[in-house]
């Protein structure tokens, strides 16, 4: 990067707070040393934390403010009381063009009430959605909506699939992803009425990509399909079960290996290999969402990451800005709209 990149940082979120955010950011600085920071929250905690920190502090600047969004605030009462909050502050910079993007462990409600209230959506989209990559035999895939929306309607799914297969052309490089519906069975009379119409809608407008149907839960690991299409209460299951599946083989392989004298020294044998496969993985690792359809870049870190899953969301930030794959988002979006108006999916859904 020619300049530096500014990015903003709701320091008073996720279950550690500032420890875990300054702790985060100086591992980002320390991968991308033409960053700053503004970070937003309680200076009296985070001044402490960049003293600490001096090459840290040399490139961040906070703005104090006392008030913070609780972990349990409904996001209209966060909305309405939380003006003058880190997470709010952090989102206005963004829309004020003093920041290029937004990075938050908050409450994830909050975040998007907000982001939406400030940033505003694009053209044609109701709802934005979580996006993120998931680990997959084939690769990688991207997931949405991952708990945003608990609720969708047909129209929103839709909405979704097109903004994922946006998402992946433009940042995977995909010329042609393929595009699936997250359901309890891949024949066409499964589910229920928001999926099946959502489907049928998928199967006659032109995508950018290729409708490949339903798929179910086994194929999200299988990488049957590029872009996978859920409403927010499924996704969010589907990661949270993903995050605990892999803590739980990382546990199983630690117990197999201590059972024995003969198991310690096989893993002395396979450590390096062993390495990888914990680093492949690796929640952390695919930590940092982003908010598809909004006028700005608003990352979502997990809420109870450490330091390394805070510094990888801040890295997915960082990429997003600096090679300006929103701007293509939003472009190829407006070109799908007007050679193709998103299909009225109230009408199928009745």
């Amino acid at each position: 990067m020619s300049q530096r990149l500014t990015i903003a940082l709701d320091a008073m979120g996720g279950d550690l707070g500032p420890d875990m955010v300054v702790a985060g950011a100086d591992i980002a600085r320390e991968r991308h040393p033409d960053v700053r920071f503004l970070l937003y929250g309680d200076s009296q905690r985070i001044e402490p934390l960049l003293n600490e920190r001096p090459a840290l502090k040399a490139v961040a600047e906070i703005r104090h403010t006392p008030d913070a969004v609780a972990g349990d605030a409904k996001p209209a009462v966060a909305l309405r009381a939380g003006r003058r909050s880190s997470m709010r502050l952090a989102i206005d910079a963004v829309a004020a063009s003093e920041a290029a993007c937004v990075v938050s462990a908050g409450n994830t409600g909050a975040l998007m009430a907000m982001a939406k209230f400030v940033l505003k959506t694009l053209p044609g989209i109701d709802r934005p959605a979580i996006a993120s990559f998931f680990p997959t035999q084939r690769g990688e895939s991207i997931m949405l909506d991952l708990g945003a929306n608990a609720e969708c309607q047909p129209e929103n799914l839709v909405q979704f699939a097109v903004m994922g297969a946006v998402f992946a052309r433009a940042v995977l490089g995909l010329p042609e992803p393929t595009i699936g519906v997250l359901n309890i069975g891949s024949e066409d009379v499964k589910g229920n009425e928001v999926v099946r119409a959502a489907a049928a809608s998928l199967r006659e407008m032109p995508l950018p990509g290729r409708f490949h149907g339903f798929v179910e839960g086994d194929d999200i690991g299988l990488g049957t399909v590029d872009v996978i299409v859920t409403d927010g209460f499924t996704g969010n299951v589907a990661l949270k079960t993903a995050e605990g599946t892999a803590k739980l083989f990382a546990e199983f392989l630690r117990r197999t290996f201590e059972s024995s004298l003969l198991a310690r020294i096989g893993y002395l044998l396979a450590r390096g290999a062993f390495k990888r496969f914990k680093q492949r993985i690796d929640p952390r690792r695919y930590n940092g969402a982003m908010f598809l359809g909004l006028r700005g870049i608003c990352v979502k870190s997990h809420g109870g990451t450490d330091a390394v899953g805070f510094a990888n969301a801040i890295a997915v930030a960082i990429n997003l800005a600096a090679h300006g794959f929103n701007e293509r988002i939003k472009e190829e979006m407006s070109r799908i709209a007007d050679a193709n108006p998103l299909p009225d999916t109230k009408a199928a859904a009745g």
